[in-house]
This record gives structure tokens, sequence and C-alpha cells, in this order.
């Protein structure tokens, strides 16, 4: 699995009811969400199903950034059965986001 492009239309069902959704907050002229990218990539090839990531361009998607209060990017928000429990600001240490997901009981 992949991190997949959501947009305000398709936000919303792009949260998995069930389990972990990490959303990456950023825009493609950002140099630290670039940074993240790869990050991210590899978190879904070691999680697969067990973890849902989507990432939304905040230029593209003001409603849906503004709606969660991302004022910095990347921002990275983690959902839990579908509610958001995590926010990390700026850009993080790969073992940083593992670490949030790993309180959650999401493994890899």
């Amino acid at each position: 699995m992949s991190v997949q492009a959501v947009n305000d239309a398709t936000f919303e069902s792009g949260i998995r009811n069930d389990g972990a959704t990490m959303v990456e907050f950023g825009a493609t002229w950002c140099p630290p969400c670039k940074v993240l990218l790869p990050i991210l990539d590899e978190l879904s090839e070691n999680y697969g199903e067990k973890l849902t990531i989507l990432k939304v361009d905040c230029d593209e998607s003001p409603l849906t950034s503004s709606h969660f209060g991302v004022m910095s990017m990347p921002t990275v928000i983690l959902f839990h059965n579908g509610e958001p429990v995590e926010k990390l600001v700026g850009l993080r240490p790969r073992s940083a986001y593992e670490n949030v997901l790993a309180k959650y009981a999401v493994n890899a």
C-alpha cells in the first residue's frame, strides 16, 4: 500500500473507522514535506494493511487543513478508529512516527 493523495472532497472516505490512518498535511513546495514523503512510503510498506497513510495538499484542500488546525507543514495527524489522537508538527525522525503508532498497538 502506498501513500494516497486526498482532498477536501475525498478526505472523510479515506479515514478508516477501524484501525489507524496517518495523514500528512503538506505542500508540493515545502522542503521538509519532500523529506517526509519517503519516510511515509517506507512506513506504508512496513505496516501494510494495518495502516492507511494519506496526504493532503494544504494549498488544494484549505477546508480540511483549517478544520484540523494545521498551521505549519508538515503536520502529521494519527487517526485511530476514525478519531484524531496524535498530532506531530514539523519534520520528525522516522522513530517518532513509529513510537506514535506503537502507542495505539499498530505494529509492523
